[in-house]
């Protein structure tokens, strides 16, 4: 059985994962329920969790603060949040796994598969830039951490000319011909990109609208991008395209 202990000031939120995990999640144990950071902190010497289910939100110490306290983190992570778009844009953009409340039945299984299925905690490259884009929300993300087979792999936003999907993984074509292999879906790389400067432009295509050098028109067309690449255009997306370079366009 796996350990596990839960990290949350709501009582309500805290019976109800304990009893999800109880019903649905039958490699794990629940050692104990913390309502603060600090109990957290006591647990974590007591019961040497595998795993933690991290509240974000919670008054006098935070769940990044706690991560800031615990020290060295020997321990897989799913954080559980209410929504709060900077702070899911960090976990993503950080490539840590998260759960949305209420939560839902099949994603806690899902998130306990993936997690559990190599139980790594996360490494102090993904820590540091989580922390770095918490604690200076102010400053643009620029950076994105992607998972590879090698391990995490940092690259900057502006160096992508464009993404392919390959099943359950995502080829990021960089500048200067340099290719980046990711465990991600395209569905979750369009969520990922979705507030900049990229569009999906066909089931197996994402662009970085500033590395567009031509539209070629046709059913849908295809596009010329910064690095010679020809990429179509589904007859279904062309609109929404032409509306992205075309902004005032009636």
């Amino acid at each position: 059985m796996i350990r596990s202990i839960i990290v949350d000031d709501e009582p309500y939120c805290c019976e109800t994962l304990e009893m999800m995990i109880g019903n649905f999640c039958p490699g794990l144990v629940v050692e104990a329920v913390c309502r603060s950071g600090e109990e957290a902190l006591l647990a974590l010497n007591r019961f040497k969790p595998q795993l933690v289910f991290l509240d974000i939100e919670m008054p006098y110490m935070n769940g990044f603060e706690f991560l800031e306290r615990a020290g060295t983190i020997n321990f897989a992570l799913i954080f559980t949040t209410s929504y709060d778009q900077y702070a899911i844009k960090a976990i993503r953009f950080s490539a840590m796994d998260y759960l949305l409340k209420p939560i839902d039945r099949e994603e806690l299984i899902q998130a306990v598969s993936k997690v559990t299925r190599h139980l790594q905690s996360p490494s102090e490259i993904q820590l540091e830039f989580l922390l770095q884009k918490i604690n200076s929300s102010a400053t643009p993300i620029k950076k994105i951490a992607l998972p590879t087979m090698e391990g995490l792999q940092m690259v900057e936003l502006d160096t992508i000319v464009s993404c392919s999907s390959d099943n359950n993984y995502t080829h990021f074509h960089l500048k200067n011909n340099k290719k980046v292999t990711a465990s991600r879906t395209m569905k979750d790389v369009e969520e990922l990109l979705l507030d900049f400067s990229f569009v999906r432009v066909h089931n197996s295509f994402m662009v970085n609208l500033n590395e567009i050098n031509k539209y070629v028109k046709g059913e849908g067309g295809y596009l010329i991008m910064s690095d010679g690449t020809s990429i179509d255009v589904s007859r279904s997306r062309k609109e929404m395209l032409l509306k992205k370079l075309q902004p005032n366009r009636l």
